[in-house]
């Protein structure tokens, strides 16, 4: 097998569970998205190292008293739909869920194997060996 396949096999399973289906958000710059991206790499690895075996999901490092996005890169999911004309509210609501959409790219990408799982809420759980 070649080096390019064993690499392509290993990024594929970075993910297990249920859905590993990754959805992709439009209508962000690159250097946005690699700034939200960074932000919630750090997010996991905090968690990670602080929570091991504990399941997390999106809310876990966006919601709570980290709703307030407007001085973090989140901020920008949030100002594009306020911006678009929708409500506080919707604009929320679909900030929310395409952070936990970059949040599964994220976990998709890392060099640690993340297992998944759906409910209410999608959660998340570092299957350290």
């Amino acid at each position: 097998m070649c080096i390019f396949a064993k690499f392509f096999i290993i990024k594929f399973i970075m993910l297990i569970g249920d859905n590993i289906t990754i959805r992709t958000v439009h209508g962000l710059e690159d250097i946005d998205m690699q700034k939200i991206r960074a932000f919630l790499q750090g997010a996991v690895y905090s968690w990670c190292i602080t929570r091991k075996n504990e399941w997390f999901c999106a809310r876990d490092f966006i919601g709570g008293d980290n709703y307030y996005w407007e001085h973090y890169p989140l901020g920008v999911l949030y100002f594009r739909h306020i911006n678009a004309g929708y409500g506080h509210e919707y604009a929320f609501d679909q900030a929310a869920k395409d952070a936990g959409k970059i949040l599964k790219g994220v976990l998709q990408d890392d060099n640690r194997v993340f297992e998944t799982e759906g409910g209410y809420t999608r959660r998340y759980r570092w299957k350290n060996q």
